[in-house]
């Protein structure tokens, strides 16, 4: 049994906004959804969606998951930048401080998001979604490695990274401490290439823990991976 990453989901009071901020954004065609959302195709290698799940959840801290834009030149950074102030982004201050090379934007809902300078050999190849940056401890990196069926890409000084088998976005976490539950965040949705309660079992026995139902009469399970972070196991999604 495994799971294929079925999509990366916000929380999004409006769905439809956030998804033409992040359509306009990164240029994404839209997804047909049977998962109470909205949904954009990724064009990533890691053959995953964007999704927009409705939610009343109020952000109440820094999201855990961000995702980092790639660049191939500082002309291009500053477009990337400029397009999404042009959509509705702003500049947030998640403590970067003023020679970072880096820049700092929150989307229209709040959630933060990297765009980052050209020359990150660790993102080279991985696309315009380099990576979905995550505050997690060593132990919930090996949690995805095994839960994904993808190997682990880096290991060192209790950070970690995982990377599909065919490339594309990398998800990596930090190491300790763990920053607060931000209430509204990003969460991974999760389709499981056979039978879904069998595939619920195997990731319970890998340290998931179960919630109650994830609602919206979609069939999806609920559960938390080791660290406390939310994401559904599906029933069977059109992919």
């Amino acid at each position: 049994m495994s799971s294929r990453l079925f999509a990366i989901s916000f929380d999004a009071h409006r769905p439809e906004r956030l998804a033409r901020f992040w359509s306009g954004l990164l240029g994404l065609e839209r997804a047909d959804d049977s998962c109470g959302g909205v949904a954009l195709l990724s064009g990533n290698d890691a053959d995953y969606r964007l999704g927009f799940r409705p939610s009343q959840a109020r952000k109440v801290a820094q999201n855990r998951l961000h995702f980092d834009l790639t660049s191939s030149s500082l002309e291009d950074q500053q477009e990337t930048v400029a397009r999404a102030l042009g959509l509705g982004a702003r500049h947030a201050d998640v403590g970067q401080g003023p020679d970072a090379s880096h820049v700092v934007l929150a989307d229209p809902e709040g959630n933060e998001f990297c765009v980052l300078e050209p020359g990150n050999k660790f993102l080279l190849g991985c696309g315009l979604i380099g990576a979905l940056a995550c505050d997690g401890s060593q132990a919930v990196g090996y949690f995805w490695s095994e839960a994904l069926g993808w190997p682990l890409v880096w290991d060192q000084d209790e950070e970690t990274a995982i990377q599909s088998p065919n490339g594309g976005t990398k998800i990596t976490w930090g190491g300790p401490p763990l920053m607060p539950d931000p209430g509204k965040d990003l969460h991974l949705d999760l389709a499981p290439d056979d039978d879904q309660q069998a595939e619920v079992e195997r990731l319970l026995s890998l340290g998931a823990k179960r919630l109650d139902s994830a609602g919206g009469g979609d069939g999806a399970v609920l559960l938390a991976d080791p660290d406390g972070n939310e994401f559904r196991v599906l029933t069977h999604p059109d992919r």
